[in-house]
């Protein structure tokens, strides 16, 4: 079994690893384009054109499935990658898990870019999942790319300030973007720190809600496959820069999920 991602940059790390997680023996192809970050603010052509390519590079090395793992490639390409790569491989998009988020009612953050804040795109998945709870929209200045770059000073500025702008007693938070979920304890932390000080607190703890292990179990679904996280750790990793065989950027290796997959890359190498 073989499962591809494609994203901009190394936001595709969390869903690779979740499935990584729930399928040792699954290879996987890792497509992104990094020289054109950042998505978000681009035009829906320009995204658009660069998904494809990086789909079509993926494609090359015949997965059975292909995970967009990114949410503002979801929005404007899934359309095109669905057209030209279905029925021969199933593309999986990427939506904010407003619905499960919302489902309880108490209050919820969005944790998103700044092009995807406010946008039509995400007003609509509130207004068609919200369940009427109460829903505050969070720009997360300059974070996916202090991510991408593991700029730790950018990282803690991006989440310092957007934790400032999220209200206080929300007890959920979506995060909008993939490559916050790289940073998602450090999120969790700033949002809620009488929490970080004292995890056994009274207090109910902050649901937290990312995309990576939900997409992931979406693949798997798609391609007729359970999760078997005993399986032997056979897969292999692929990884494509631009359409060309590379290693790991250096920046992955800063988070948790970037080594793991690095344990793939070092067998296969």
């Amino acid at each position: 079994m073989k499962i591809a991602f494609v994203d901009s940059g190394i936001g595709l790390l969390a869903a690779a690893a979740a499935m990584r997680r729930a399928r040792p023996d699954a290879d996987l192809v890792l497509s992104s384009a990094p020289d054109s970050m950042p998505w978000g603010p681009r035009s829906a052509e320009y995204i658009a054109e660069h998904a494809l390519a990086c789909a079509r590079a993926a494609a090359a090395h015949g997965p059975d499935a292909l995970v967009v793992a990114c949410n503002t490639a979801s929005v404007h390409a899934l359309t095109a990658l669905r057209a030209e790569l279905e029925p021969e491989i199933p593309v999986i998009g990427t939506v904010p898990a407003v619905k499960p988020a919302a489902a309880a009612g108490a209050p919820v953050a969005i944790w998103a870019t700044p092009a995807t804040t406010g946008s039509p795109y995400q007003r609509r998945l509130i207004a068609d999942f919200g369940n009427g709870a109460d829903i505050t929209e969070v720009p997360c200045h300059g974070l996916a790319d202090a991510v991408e770059s593991a700029d730790e000073a950018a990282i803690d500025a991006a989440v310092t300030a957007a934790a400032a702008l999220t209200p206080d007693g929300v007890g959920a938070l979506v995060l909008g973007c993939t490559h916050y979920e790289l940073v998602g304890e450090r999120i969790r932390a700033a949002v809620r720190p009488d929490l970080a000080r004292h995890p056994a607190g009274d207090e109910t703890p902050l649901a937290f809600h990312g995309s990576a292990g939900p997409v992931a179990a979406q693949a798997l679904r798609r391609v007729g496959a359970a999760p078997d996280p005993t399986a032997e750790p056979t897969g292999s990793l692929t990884v494509l820069l631009g359409g060309r065989p590379s290693p790991l950027p250096p920046a992955a290796s800063t988070y948790a999920e970037g080594r793991l997959l690095a344990g793939a890359e070092a067998v296969r190498g």
